[in-house]
Formats: C-alpha cells, structure tokens, sequence
C-alpha cells in the first residue's frame, strides 16, 4: 500500500496483490488509513474478498458500513461488468453507490482522479 495525491485528494491505494479486502480486515483499514491521514481508500478489485460481491453475505455492507462511521471513503477500482452482469441486486447497489459519497465503483484510475477532483 502506498498514498498518493489524486485530484486533489492524499489517498491510500492497496497493491493489486495481497491478501483479500473484507470484513474481517476493515479494522486494519481504518487504521491504515488514519495512520496515513487520508480519507480515501482505494481498493483494486481484484484484492475484494469474493463474497464481497455476493450481497446476501453481508461482507459488503460490513466493510462499507465500518469505513463510513469513521468517515472514510471507499474507491473500488477495476472492471466489476462480470458481478454486476450475474446480480440484479449488485448492480442496484453499484449504481446507488456510485450516487453518494461514501462508496465508488469505477473502471479505472482515470474515472478515479474525474472524481475525486468533481
């Protein structure tokens, strides 16, 4: 993991590799992140825990709702079509995501910097 600026925005980006990003490593996250002193945190989707996708899991709303009362941000970058394309209730919760502030959902970093710079 590493902090960089993008937009305007000090933001922790986690490694493509690593162990999976779920609800059991929220804490981690948080700490990580006030460590650094940024708000946002940007996750690539290949590091998600794969039930984060399963929405009856609850994996999803756990790591999102734990980074939300301590104010921070979650970016999730990568091509999520194949999830969103098996699951009516993903793709309602990536689309509603995407609406707010708390939780994003984008292709690439380009899509990422457009807006975190809005």
């Amino acid at each position: 993991m590493h902090v960089e600026v993008i937009g305007d925005q000090r933001v922790l980006v986690l490694d493509p590799a690593g162990a999976p990003v779920g609800a059991a490593t929220a804490t981690d996250l948080i700490g990580d992140a006030w460590g650094h002193g940024v708000r946002v945190v940007v996750v690539p989707v290949e590091r998600l825990d794969p039930a984060f996708f399963e929405l009856p899991t609850g994996v999803a709303g756990e790591l999102t709702g734990k980074l939300e009362r301590y104010r921070l941000h979650l970016a999730v970058v990568g091509d999520i079509a194949a999830q969103v394309a098996a699951s009516d209730a993903l793709r309602a919760y990536v689309s509603a995501s995407n609406e707010g502030r708390h939780v994003w959902f984008v292709a690439d970093g380009d899509e990422l910097e457009s807006r975190l710079s809005a």
